[in-house]
């Protein structure tokens, strides 16, 4: 869910904000350790992406780092997004829009990006609204290991589910 506006969607276009430290913008929800954590896992948030938000533990597959990324855009943990992803393609900050609410991921499909893998790739639909229009964004998100360490690369936008 990178800074791109993908084609015959409502703009995603945001201001800096890390709800982590700083007072929460009106669509950043309040989770906490036993809330469902945002990824749709069907775990806690603390049993879920919270020890990867913390750097407790790392994502062990591109699907894992995906879910995990996608609960930092709903939580808005802008240092987590800059560490998952790749330094060739990193932006200096993320820009969040306090009017867009992520809604729900759904994995469609995963190649490679197992701990016998070093690329992978995850094909996913993240939904939300903005300014309470309902909207999805469809990508296949390229991921790489770097020093062990699953991180994001690039992505293309998708019309479909292949």
């Amino acid at each position: 869910m990178p800074r791109r506006t993908p084609a015959r969607r409502s703009n995603p276009r945001p201001t800096s904000h890390n709800a982590r430290t700083a007072g929460r913008s009106r669509s950043v929800p309040e989770v906490g350790a036993d809330t469902p954590c945002p990824c749709g896992m069907p775990a806690s948030y603390s049993a879920c992406c919270g020890p990867f938000h913390t750097g407790d533990a790392l994502p062990p597959t591109a699907a894992h780092v995906m879910r995990s990324r996608y609960s930092a855009y709903v939580l808005h943990d802008e240092p987590y997004l800059l560490r998952t992803w790749a330094p060739a393609t990193r932006p200096r900050d993320v820009d969040f829009d306090p009017d867009m609410r992520w809604t729900g991921l759904e994995i469609l499909a995963t190649t490679d990006g197992t701990l016998f893998h070093t690329t992978g790739t995850v094909t996913f639909v993240a939904r939300y609204t903005h300014r309470g229009e309902p909207g999805e964004l469809r990508e296949r998100s390229r991921f790489e290991k770097a020093d062990g360490a699953w991180v994001y690369v690039d992505g293309t936008f998708t019309d479909d589910a292949s």
